[in-house]
């Protein structure tokens, strides 16, 4: 994902509006805001349509 302005996955802000996250994934280069950020690691099939194969990628997993 190319662009001039690196903006949100998922909400579409850029970083005037939020802080960004830069990541890659399936050789690409992609930017999440930090309020979606938990949606990348704790629900990553709400990226399907945004991230090719998103609702294949396993949630994070963790101890409370």
């Amino acid at each position: 994902m190319t662009s001039t302005q690196p903006t949100c996955v998922l909400c579409g802000m850029d970083d005037s509006q939020a802080p960004l996250v830069r990541f890659q994934y399936q050789g690409q280069t992609y930017w999440i805001c930090t309020k979606d950020f938990p949606t990348l690691i704790h629900r990553p099939q709400m990226l399907a349509g945004k991230l090719p194969g998103a609702e294949r990628i396993t949630p994070g997993e963790h101890d409370h």
